[in-house]
């Protein structure tokens, strides 16, 4: 007689942007922190919480050092846990050791590192600046977190290397910078909905789509998608067999256990 593995209950709620807390169990990952504004960088939705309302968090994931996804500072400030394992390639790690981060494991792609019954593994990724993107897992849950990378080619391997997803989190706003020619540092819906396709999720849920650069900004900085539905009419037409949700800052989504 044969004995079935039930997986941990799998839990994500959006704080706003690409900042996300994933539960696995009782195991809590908090992904590339943003809970504050300047003058270039808007959420462009509420944020759902602030670093005090956060409560344990067990491992920090950051892609790259970007202000609207590594917002240190406002976890310094807001008397986040400093021992806190981190994740993240060597760009971040070095900016997290500056400012007293002590549990740091820099891992660039293909590269695993693992804490308690978590393991994080860094997957390929490219933006304006040094990026990866990751595969989380615990407690027989895998989830793929998107940062707010291009779609680079090495992600179809994701399936092949690590099996079923059940979740994956993707930027879809297909951010261009104007000054540059409106070169491209973001994948678009479309391309995001292709990715989906290869990977197969359980659940797909989009993420960066909402930020803006302010009124003057936005007209000579910056160009981006802000309407999520994009990614859900792309991902409806190309693999309708995928769930994909819209998902409001704060509302938490659960996967629940089931038999595999």
């Amino acid at each position: 007689m044969s004995t079935a593995t039930i997986p941990l209950d799998l839990t994500v709620t959006r704080i706003g942007h690409a900042c996300q807390i994933i539960e696995f169990g009782q195991t809590r990952v908090l992904t590339d922190p943003w809970f504050t504004s300047n003058s270039h960088y808007y959420p462009g939705e509420p944020v759902a919480m602030t670093v005090a309302d956060l409560g344990r968090i067990d491992a920090l994931v950051i892609s790259h050092e970007h202000y609207d996804h590594c917002d240190l500072d406002a976890l310094v400030e807001g008397g986040f846990d400093l021992g806190t394992p981190l994740f993240g390639p060597g760009t971040v790690t070095a900016i997290a050791a500056a400012k007293g981060f002590r549990t740091l494991n820099t891992i660039e792609a293909w590269e695993s590192a693992t804490v308690g019954a978590l393991t994080v593994t860094a997957t390929p990724g490219q933006h304006g600046v040094h990026e990866v993107t990751f595969v989380i897992q615990a407690g027989g849950r895998t989830v793929f977190f998107g940062g707010d990378s291009l779609r680079v080619p090495e992600l179809d391997e994701i399936p092949a290397r690590f099996g079923s997803i059940d979740l994956a989190l993707l930027p879809v706003n297909g951010l261009c910078i104007r000054p540059a020619n409106l070169t491209q540092v973001v994948m678009n819906a479309q391309e995001a909905a292709g990715l989906a396709a290869v990977l197969k999720p359980t659940l797909a849920i989009p993420q960066h789509y909402a930020f803006h650069s302010g009124w003057l900004g936005d007209r000579i900085i910056t160009k981006g998608d802000t309407d999520p539905r994009h990614f859900t009419e792309a991902l409806a037409l190309l693999a309708p067999d995928i769930t994909a949700r819209l998902v409001t800052p704060g509302i938490p989504v659960q996967i629940t256990s089931g038999v595999e």
